[in-house]
């Protein structure tokens, strides 16, 4: 394992997260009795396996399900002071709610303290204002972090960049949790603001976010070889040293091996990646044409900015990604979630829109004309089984 400064928290961070999505039995908040010896012994190999690669920071949320009582039960054999405990809940409105929830956090995982405390799911900015007001939510996780409960605060986000920058520059938070990697590098913006206020910086889901690299199309297989398609993913994060550590939602023990497997080529990551990231690129440029790929989002607005709130930049990705590296598959997966996770997966499918006014919103994007068409295309291709986020706190 490598391992690299968290930011100003100055903890030693593993480059490599054990996110704790995958580790539970439930996406329901099981009480013990229903728990069976079965899936709480997987989840202690996992777990297990996890220290024995050196991955001793263990990330979980209140919004995963039954993950927080379950790994309670593990940790409570491991020393304290060999792991870095993380773990999430989102603000509330209400202050007091909010501690409520935050207590069953630390009764479930049976812990004095978090390493690391995140505000879940800050995806815009009316949550932002829940957190920072006063008399707010962090006003409590000060509190908290005051009594030695809490060391170091910081947030997760599915937000666009924008929001995530106005939430990084409030000089509040001392991490971020975001979505960054090869097939989406939109938020490198606020990468770099977290870079300026000295803060950790965590990767979100780089292998299912990031593409369903876990079941990549044939094409993906073979551009990335002498790699697999995740271990090119994780070197092409851990290239950057603004990058501190990458979530793997493991959910068996094994699960962690094509990353680990990736980091024997952790010293000499430019030489190994770039002609993987040439072929790829030239491939992508092959079938959309070099106009295309990859400044495509250049002149789009966001979501809340466009006719209907289409997520023109999230299905102009799915699309051009289905074009150049035949990832039909994953476009099918993350269209279906569109509209349907609250600001989780902000915006609207590409349904039901009016040309004229498409073309007038990407106005100064040198394929204006071509958009509603590309759109169209988009939910022909996509469109099927409506589907829901696993988590929606």
């Amino acid at each position: 394992m490598h391992y690299r400064r968290f930011g100003r928290t100055e903890l030693k961070m593993p480059v490599i997260t054990a996110g704790g999505m995958r580790y539970q039995q439930s996406w329901n908040d099981l009480p013990a009795d229903e728990i069976t010896a079965q899936e709480q012994e997987r989840i202690s190999k996992t777990i297990h396996r996890a220290l024995e690669l050196g991955i001793n920071h263990i990330e979980t949320a209140r919004g995963y399900g039954s993950s927080e009582r379950q790994l309670g039960v593990v940790l409570k054999d491991i020393p304290r002071d060999s792991y870095i405990l993380q773990s999430k809940v989102a603000p509330k409105e209400d202050p007091k709610e909010f501690e409520q929830v935050l207590e069953e956090t630390f009764d479930r995982l049976g812990c004095d303290y978090l390493d690391l405390f995140g505000f879940h799911g800050l995806n815009t900015d009316e949550l932002t204002d829940w957190t920072i007001r006063k008399g707010g939510c962090m006003e409590v996780t000060r509190r908290w972090q005051k009594d030695g409960r809490i060391r170091y605060i910081g947030f997760s986000t599915h937000g666009t960049c924008d929001t995530i920058i106005r939430a990084i520059e409030t000089g509040e938070f001392d991490y971020v949790n975001l979505h960054w990697y090869f097939i989406n590098q939109t938020n490198w913006q606020a990468i770099e603001a977290a870079t300026k206020q000295d803060m950790g910086v965590f990767i979100i889901s780089p292998n299912d976010k990031g593409g369903q690299l876990y079941n990549p199309p044939p094409k993906l297989v073979d551009l990335c070889a002498p790699l697999t398609p995740m271990g090119f993913n994780s070197l092409f994060c851990l290239r950057r040293p603004e990058v501190h550590t990458l979530s793997v939602g493991a959910a068996q023990p094994d699960q962690y091996d094509p990353q680990i497997e990736a980091l024997a080529y952790y010293d000499n990551i430019d030489a190994v990646i770039s002609p993987i990231e040439d072929r790829i690129n030239a491939a992508m440029v092959d079938a959309l044409g070099a106009d295309w790929w990859p400044n495509y989002t250049k002149h789009l607005p966001t979501f809340d900015k466009a006719p209907g709130e289409i997520n023109l930049i999230y299905i102009l990705r799915l699309w051009s990604l289905a074009k150049g590296l035949d990832m039909d598959d994953y476009g099918k997966y993350r269209y279906g979630m569109i509209g349907n996770g609250g600001h989780w997966m902000a915006g609207q499918k590409a349904g039901n829109f009016d040309d004229a006014e498409i073309i007038k919103a990407v106005n100064g994007h040198q394929f204006a004309d071509r958009i509603p068409s590309i759109l169209r295309e988009a939910h022909e291709m996509f469109k099927g089984k409506e589907r829901e986020r696993l988590s929606s706190t």
